[in-house]
């Protein structure tokens, strides 16, 4: 018997939190869950996950400082993390998430809110490397 892939959704908003982990849950994946970027860097090392989707802006340690945290890291390295913000409108954040997404801290990138499709696509596409 295959086990579930375990996907990490770090995100502070809930309604982004929940409808993210519904959208994975129904495609049979096992959806852990963090509130913030420190947060987030404990439960992957801690659950060890498939995947990582990962919001920018949050309390404590934000997205992209968690996501270079994990990179930098030879054991948490090869984990796909997907970044998931709603700043797109802000060119200054939109060169910083570029920069992060065109360096190997993060593999993916995905607007907020984004269409589910899309989401399961980007995740199966990345699980699959």
């Amino acid at each position: 018997m295959n086990r579930k892939k375990k996907i990490l959704v770090v995100e502070d908003y809930p309604g982004d939190q929940k409808m993210i982990s519904m959208v994975l849950e129904k495609e049979n994946y096992e959806v852990i869950t963090a509130m913030d970027g420190k947060e987030g860097v404990g439960k992957a090392r801690q659950e060890k996950p498939d995947l990582i989707i990962m919001d920018v802006m949050m309390p404590e340690e934000d997205g992209l400082d968690a996501c270079k945290t994990l990179k930098t890291d030879p054991q948490y390295a090869h984990i796909p993390i997907v970044i998931h913000t709603s700043i797109q409108d802000s060119p200054i954040i939109l060169r910083e998430i570029q920069k992060v997404t065109e360096s190997p801290y993060a593999d993916a990138y995905i607007d907020k809110p984004c269409d589910p499709e899309v989401l399961v696509k980007i995740v199966k596409k990345h699980l699959e490397k």
